[in-house]
């Protein structure tokens, strides 16, 4: 899939007022990360590598013991096991978060919807 139509990818609601869309390969995973008004990612961590990149909106964003308010453009680098939250603050968030490898859990949720062959 080296290109990547985004309405065709589904969409997930990982939490209330939190989706994602997240195309994979081999080593990466992108996470069209949606978020409304005050909605919560808790605190938590994952042995994957995350980076990402606000694109629209203001976030609030724990990483480690720093929390920023972030605007689009802003960008960060989440070390893997490292403990982080974000918050959408005065209006919906848009942002594209990457993992390195791909989640296996958000892998799982993809297959949960593929129908068995047969």
């Amino acid at each position: 899939m080296p290109f990547v139509d985004l309405e065709a990818i589904p969409r997930y609601e990982l939490l209330p007022g939190v989706r994602i869309r997240t195309p994979f390969g081999q080593h990466v995973m992108l996470s069209y990360l949606e978020m409304d008004e005050g909605a919560v990612v808790p605190t938590h961590r994952h042995p994957h590598e995350q980076a990402g990149m606000l694109l629209q909106g203001r976030m609030e964003l724990t990483i480690g013991d720093e929390t920023r308010i972030v605007e689009p453009g802003a960008m960060f680098i989440i070390p893997p096991n490292v403990p982080h939250r974000a918050v959408a603050v005065g209006g919906p968030v848009v942002a594209l978060v990457i993992f390195s490898p791909p989640r296996e859990d958000y892998i799982a949720l993809q297959n949960q919807y593929i129908p068995a062959a047969g």
